[in-house]
Formats: C-alpha cells, structure tokens, sequence
C-alpha cells in the first residue's frame, strides 16, 4: 500500500502502518458490496469505510483500488468519492488499496473497464459516507439531516447558520450505520464540482521528479535479486543447464530450474539466477548453458504463417461460419460491381516502458507469500499463487504497485507466478525479479497477426448489397490459451448489410497470444475500415458517406447483458454524431491542405465507446508516411470525468495506433521471436506525434471507458490517407515505404 502522499514506501514498519489503515483486522462485515466499515472510531483518520478515512484536521483519505498503469485511474475513482462525499478536492489524499476483493470489489486495470463498472458504487461509496458525516451531525446541532447542506467538508445548517467540519464529525460517524446504497441519494448532475473538473495526476508530479514509485522501485532490507532463463523457443520444454557454471559466477548466491505448471500464462520451465544484484544475475546466465526440448513448434516461422495462410486462402472456404445471413451467393451473381482484397496485419508486442519485473517475499514460518506486483490483474495473479502454493488465497498477500505502462501486457501475471516460485526455494528472503528488455520482447503475449480476404457487392445505384470474409486466424492448443484478435461474429457492418457470410479458419501456433490496447478493434478496424474505403471509392462516394447511408433509418439496439449489467446496445445515432462531429472539425471534403497532403477518415466503435477520427498525411518521394493532424471525435457518454486524464487517453490512444501503422511487427522464425529489443521494434517517437485535436460528444448514456477506444479508428484513418494522397493501397501492416516510393 502507498502511504498517504502516494509515494511506495515498503519499509517494514511502513507497511505495517499502511496495513491497520487498509483494514489490517480493523474492518468488519460489510453492509455494502466492496465496503466494509469500522468497528470503532479510531484515534486520528476515522474510517468510515474500505474507502475514506477523515482525520481531525478535515484530511480525507482516498483509497484508489484499481491498478495504476497511465491511465489516471488512481485520480479517477477518487474523484467519484469525493464529488458525492462534498470533499475539499484540496484536502484529498489517495493512497493506493492492495489486493483485496472482499474489501474493494474487482481491481483490474484492461478493458476500459474502470469507468463502467465503478461509475455508480464509487458514488454510492462517497454518498454513503457524506450520509454518515451528516447523521452525526444533525444530532450535534439539533437538527433535520434533511436540511442540512455540505460543501468542500464543511455542514451547514442553514436554520441556525452553525457549521461542522467533517474533520469534528468522523470519528462520531465511523459508528453510525452503513446506509444501504440502493438508497443513498446520489448528485443531480448539474451540481458536480469535482466531476468534469481538469485534476493532474495524482503521481504525476513524483514521476516527473524521478520519485520512487513504481514496481522497480521496490526495495526490501536483505532483498536479493534474481534473472530468469527461458526457452526462445514457444513451448519449450527444460532438459539439463550447468547450474555449477552458474554459480561459481561472481556474486551469484544460488541457481535452480524451476518446472512449470502446464499452463504458459502461468509459469513455464525455466531456471533462476539468484545473485546480490541483477547484474550480475543476469550475467551468469550465460554459463548456464541450458538444453531444451524444442519439440515441433522449433519450425515454426513468419514466413512460414504466411505460405500456409495464402494458401488457406486460396482454397477459398472457410472451415468455419461465423455469420451467414441473407443470399450472398445471389447478392454477388446480381451485383453491378464487386471489390475484393486481402489484408494483412503482424504479430505486436507491447513493451510497456517499466521493465517487467515483481518482487516476493515467501514467509516460511506462517506459509505465506506476500508480493508487490506492478500487475494489471493483482487479484487473478493472487489466485494463481495460491493455487500453485497450495495455500488458501489470504496466505498470498499482493501489494499493489504503480506500473510504468501495461497495455494488455500486465494482464498476464507470469513474471508474479515466476518470483513466487524463486521465493519460494528463498525463505524468509525478499527476491526481486527483473526482466531485461530482450526477455520482454521475446516472452511477451503477442497481438496475433491475421490475414483477410474480403469481398463485397454493390446494386446500381452503389449501395453496399452483400460482403463476405475469410479471416485466417491461430488458435493455441492447452490451457489458459485464447485468440485476443477474434473477430465477432456482428463485426461491421455486418448489422446494416442484407446479405453477409463471414468465416475463419485457425492456423496452430505455440507463439502466446495475449491482449493489446484495444484487442481486436486494433486489427478489425484497419481491415474494415481501409476495405469499406475501397468500396467508397467503387461507389463514386467517401467513407464517411458510405457508412451514414449504411446507418441510414436503423435504431439502436436494446439495453443487453454485458460486463457491467445491462449495458447499452449499439446506437447508429451515436456513431452517427461522431461522424458528422469530426467531419465538421476536420473540414472535410473542403479544407485546403498543402501540395501533397491528403485527409483519411476512419470510424469504430469499441468498449463502448464511439469514435471517428480523420487524418491529414503526407508521403515522402522515399516513401516515408507523415501524420499531420489528427482530429478525433468521441462519445463516451455523458460525461468526461476528469477531461485531463481523457484527453491524454485519447491522444496516447491515437499515437499507439500510429506507431502500430507506421513500423512495428514481430517477426517469428525457428520457432522464437527475432525482435529483441527497440533498434528492430521501434515503438513511436516524439517526432512522428501530429497535432491531435479532440472534441468529446456528450450523450445521454453513464461515462464508459477511455483506455481503448480512440486507438482503432487512426489506423485506417492513416491508410486511407495514404491512398487519397498516392492512389495506393495499404493492405497490409507495418506500412510498407517501398510500396509507397516513387518510381
């Protein structure tokens, strides 16, 4: 837990401290979901819940649950508490809550999640404890609660004109009943103060001050540090290493194979190198000299996916339907005019900026392993431990740390498996496990590549009658294994199309597959969105209209069962204002751009967000893309909760999409990645950033999630781009510079 000021501070006696304040036995049963509350009032922060703790002085301790990884989350959730709780902003101090599904409810950081699922209990959280502040406090002033008003921590009865501080009520409060949360009155919108508010970071300043708050930061008395060897070669299976060489190296303490669990999400063979620093850790393991069992995977390669995928394709039927709708056979022997393409896109890695790394500490005299995870799935890594360990889930204790970048990465907890398994041959002896940047790069959970064959049918008049696809895809046999680029079934415009027939066809791999930023979208959208510009420009029209005359006259969806609840269905008129949103702030189809500049326009609508976004680009006689501008329109309902955090979501978004259209592949052979290290994946720099301009379109629909959903749309917006300002396609991923060099 970070103490109040949000600094890592894992001294002992610290976390001690931290501890009684996270609960640490002082909390007892819950009479709301995710919130317990005290038992009694304690000497200075007075605990009103799992949440907020108030303290004499009027400080209000926020916890922030979820995981930090960019996102803004632990300044977000914050900020839900203290609008409903009538918090001085000024006087709130966040600290960050370990993993603790009981007291906090699900703590993950992936999927734009957060904001959906927390946007009613964080509320209800700090409505809860605004009521208890003013229970007591109507009893001290002889009053009707219902009178009673509060602002920036202060009570007022208007009768009489006293006032209370929340800081003279909490400890009082701490013993008032929980309120029920389906009954605590929640803001009318228009008296938000806090939400809607541009609030910094919480860490921010500490970052931009080299402060030690990340995962690599942690230090614990006697830590000792450890590197771990595995096959380069997916699926691998450990034989022999010369763990003597190992440790005859300087500085090393120990070194021992560690077996696996059958499940490569979870812990693969390997062997630790256990030495007083990483250095020479890390070192050693070039004395190990470690024999594998390579098995069939050893021939698998890039060029290899490629041949067996064009010639899947080839075969022209899929093995597999995953939507037949309408006559398509009869669509496309009527059709005035037919496009059809293949598009491909590559493996990606993420390589988030902070190292993977997690350090544990195995307590063998209480069988305990207590951990501090940079994880984005603190409460899915605490399970696997325990499962592993044997022990019950509260033997595994997970401090939750800041992470510098996950983007899907983190979601995997096989770097915490890892170090649990070397603490565990370590007793009572802290390990920090650290990866060098070659071992994230070619042990990562990949964005898998794919391969598409598209084709679609136009009537006379140039509407959109029949499309088809043949989507070639990996599948991975064993557990834990899942295709984070599987296509749906409704992918667009599937819905707003008579006649459809999509299908695929899985190719085996042992490569990890894993989610990236926008999983799925971030392929999809450049396939279909770059195919549907090519059926514009057959139709004599642009993209933008194509896709409005698509929507024309459907409704939206019902509200469905989805990941939080009922969840609103897909609203063309929501896509609708976006489109028309973005068209307006680029000047589309009437700007006046330099010699050889051109406008791209791309659309998607993902983790419930909508975005179009246009981009103005430039090719090079080299070949050399350039992204000028980029505009972006979005709708993520209702309200943009902190509009700093959204807008550095958004454009961190739109420049990850960039840097996946402009240069980034993982290439496989022999079985192992090539890539290494950032020479041969190059992820975005400063230079290649175009101006983003961002305009939010409210809705009348409860805020959703920002992580994801303006990254999809700028890629094809980009290749789209390409073409109208070269006349040549892109249909496959990274942008190839010589196929956009002049003669």
């Amino acid at each position: 837990m970070s103490d109040l000021a949000g600094t890592v501070n894992l001294s002992r006696r610290t976390l001690l401290k931290a501890g009684a304040l996270a609960g640490g036995g002082l909390f007892v049963s819950a009479t709301m979901p995710g919130i317990a509350r005290a038992a009694s009032g304690a000497a200075e922060a007075a605990p009103l819940n799992a949440f907020v703790s108030i303290a004499p002085d009027g400080v209000i301790t926020i916890v922030g649950k979820n995981p930090e990884i960019g996102q803004g989350i632990k300044t977000m959730l914050p900020m839900l508490i203290a609008e409903e709780l009538d918090a001085d902003w000024d006087k709130v101090k966040i600290v960050q809550g370990d993993s603790d599904a009981k007291k906090y409810g699900p703590q993950l950081a992936g999927g734009s999640f957060a904001t959906p699922m927390n946007w009613f209990p964080m509320r209800q959280t700090g409505a809860a404890a605004r009521a208890m502040l003013v229970a007591v406090a109507a009893k001290k002033l002889g009053a009707d609660p219902a009178t009673l008003t509060t602002s920036k921590g202060v009570i007022t009865d208007p009768a009489s004109g006293k006032t209370l501080t929340y800081g003279e009520v909490a400890s009082a409060a701490a013993n008032v009943p929980v309120p029920d949360p389906a009954k605590v009155k929640l803001k009318d919108a228009k008296d938000f103060v806090i939400i809607g508010r541009a609030i910094g970071g919480i860490d921010s300043p500490k970052i931009v001050a080299g402060e030690p708050i990340f995962g690599l930061d942690t230090q614990l008395p006697g830590m000792v540090y450890a590197a771990f060897e595995r096959s380069p070669v997916f699926g691998a299976k450990y034989k022999t290493a010369n763990l003597a060489a190992a440790k005859g190296e300087p500085g090393v303490i120990d070194a021992f194979a560690i077996a696996g669990n059958g499940n490569p999400t979870e812990l693969s063979d390997g062997v630790a190198v256990i030495a007083s620093n990483w250095w020479l850790a890390n070192k050693a393991r070039s004395k190990l000299d470690v024999q594998w069992d390579n098995g069939e995977w050893a021939s698998h390669s890039t060029a290899g996916y490629d041949a067996q995928a064009k010639k899947l394709m080839a075969s022209g039927t899929p093995a597999e339907s995953l939507k037949s709708k309408g006559d398509v056979d009869a669509a496309f022997a009527s059709a005035a005019k037919t496009v059809d393409a293949q598009y491909h896109y590559p493996f990606l890695a993420h390589v988030p900026m902070e190292p993977m790394n997690c350090t544990a500490l195995w307590h063998a005299d209480k069988g305990e392993m207590e951990i501090w995870a940079p994880s984005q799935t603190p409460q899915g890594g605490q399970q696997s431990v325990a499962k592993w360990l044997g022990v019950p889930q509260d033997k595994v204790i997970v401090h939750i740390t800041r992470m510098g970048g996950g983007f899907g990465r983190r979601l995997n907890n096989d770097y915490m498996m890892q170090v649990a398994a070397i603490a565990k041959q370590m007793p009572n002896k802290p390990v920090q496990l650290i990866w060098s940047r070659e071992d994230d790069v070619r042990s990562d959970f990949y964005r898998p590549a794919g391969w598409h064959r598209l084709q679609a049918a136009l009537d006379e008049s140039g509407k959109l009658v029949g499309i088809k696809d043949h989507f070639i895809t990996f599948e991975i046999p064993g557990p834990g294994a899942y295709n984070p680029a599987a296509m749906s079934a409704d992918e667009f415009p599937a819905a707003f199309v008579d006649n459809v027939s999509y299908g695929q066809t899985k190719m085996k791999t042992a490569v990890p597959m894993g989610a990236l930023r926008a999983p799925t979208s971030n392929a999809m959208s450049f396939v279909f969105q770059s195919f549907l510009d090519e059926v514009a420009h057959e139709a004599g029209k642009d993209l933008p209209t194509l896709l409005l005359e698509l929507i024309d006259g459907a409704q939206a969806e019902p509200a469905q069962a989805g990941m939080f609840g009922r969840q609103p269905g897909f609203d063309p008129g929501r896509m609708r204002a976006v489109v028309e949103k973005v068209t307006a702030m680029s000047n589309w189809g009437k700007a006046s751009l330099p010699e050889g500049h051109a406008l791209g326009f791309g659309y998607y609508y993902s983790h419930l967000g909508y975005f179009a976004e246009v981009v103005e680009s430039s090719v090079s006689k080299s070949g050399v893309v350039s992204a000028h501008n980029v505009w972006c329109a979005g709708d993520v309902g209702s309200h943009i909760i902190n509009p700093f955090g959204a807008l550095n979501q958004a454009q961190g978004a739109i420049t990850d999409g960039l840097g996946q259209a402009l240069s980034l592949a993982v290439e496989i052979k022999d079985g192992a990645t090539v890539n290494s290290n950032f020479h041969n994946y190059p992820i975005p720099r400063m230079p290649v950033v175009p101006e983003i301009h961002v305009e939010f379109v409210p809705s009348d629909n409860a805020p959703t999630g920002l992580g994801e959903p303006a990254l999809p749309p700028v890629i094809p917006a980009l290749t789209n781009a390409v073409f109208a300002a070269t006349g040549k396609r892109v249909r496959s991923l990274p942008i190839d510079r010589k196929l956009l060099a002049s003669a």
